[in-house]
């Protein structure tokens, strides 16, 4: 029996971070054994908010080199770049044909949008863009023009899986059962990464860990998180600490479990954990950080990478696309 289809897409709108490894890419990467798993670069979603071409063509390196980096195998799985595969933009517009209005309103990003103008007096749809409003279409898109079963995404992702999955419907209402129904697939143990705040970690609030960073700076953020008045001998609770939040996805189950334990008896002093949280995240990514080194400095090769995984996607977006353009009744290429 063919494996079902996994589909992640990564938007290149800054450096990756530790909330990205352990939210997105790690989860990811755990499914090459139990499914077909597609990866792409989401170039044109950025577009929503990245208008720079310069910071555009590095953040798109950084984030191919990034899962390169962490073992993505482009020669077992499809790896390619969104911009690459023009398939993608046709199926949108079809797509924008079934769906309401009334979805596209109720979307996380732009209610967000229109909760934020409200609230400071400014007309509704202030500084809104297009492809901001249907941006779910988009992602629609990336996800039925493939077949895929399932996308993992955390909670606040839902949304977009359950759009994709209405537009299926939709569309299927009309023309039979042409596009596959997706299931979001969420990772409950890491759904939430918190930053050096105690907020989800993310770059519009300043407050990530650089993947990759060199080991003093590295250091410097790890050092930078915020912990609580409690002195050393004072018990704490581990679920509290901002550290031991980040500190139980790399250590080992036994190596979290005495840690709650000292935290829970007390004698625990929060420069010592943060310090022992540097030499844990310093080990294990020492090694992804020298791939990652490599791939930055030969842009050529992780530009071939993408493009002939981009022959791979577009292999199968030709096919589907042709299956739908045939129930619509417009000439199949």
């Amino acid at each position: 029996m063919a494996k079902q289809i996994s589909l992640t897409g990564i938007k290149p709108t800054g450096t990756p971070h530790l909330g990205n490894y352990l939210g997105m890419i790690a989860p990811a990467l755990s499914l090459v054994d139990t499914y077909q798993p597609i990866y792409f670069i989401a170039d044109y979603h950025a577009l929503t908010t990245l208008h720079d071409s310069n910071s555009m063509k590095a953040y798109t390196l950084e984030v191919a080199s990034t899962w390169l980096a962490l073992g993505l195998d482009p020669d077992n799985v499809i790896f390619y770049r969104q911009s690459d595969v023009p398939e993608i933009f046709e199926l949108t517009w079809i797509l924008s044909c079934f769906t309401a209005k009334g979805l596209l309103n109720r979307a996380h990003a732009y209610k967000s949008a229109t909760d934020t103008n409200e609230s400071l007096g400014r007309s509704l749809d202030d500084g809104v863009n297009g492809g901001l409003y249907s941006y779910p279409v988009l992602m629609a898109s990336d996800i039925l023009l493939f077949d895929t079963d399932v996308v993992p995404v955390g909670y606040d992702q839902i949304q977009h899986v359950e759009i994709a999955r209405d537009i299926a419907v939709a569309f299927n209402a009309t023309y039979g059962d042409v596009l596959t129904i997706p299931q979001a697939l969420v990772n409950e143990s890491v759904s939430v990464i918190q930053g050096l705040d105690g907020r989800k970690m993310s770059k519009s609030y300043n407050n990530t860990i650089p993947l990759f960073a060199e080991p003093k700076q590295l250091r410097k953020q790890v050092m930078r998180i915020v912990t609580d008045s409690k002195r050393p001998e004072d018990p704490k609770n581990p679920d509290e600490c901002n550290v031991f939040a980040i500190y139980k996805h790399f250590a080992s189950p036994s190596e979290v479990k005495a840690m709650r334990e000292q935290y829970l008896a007390g004698g625990v002093a929060y420069g010592d954990m943060k310090q022992t949280l540097y030499k844990l995240l310093d080990t294990q990514l020492s090694e992804p950080r020298e791939r990652y080194k490599a791939y930055i400095s030969q842009p050529q090769q992780v530009e071939e990478i993408l493009l002939r995984g981009a022959e791979k996607a577009r292999t199968i977006a030709q096919a589907k696309l042709n299956q739908i353009r045939s129930v619509l009744g417009v000439r199949v290429r």
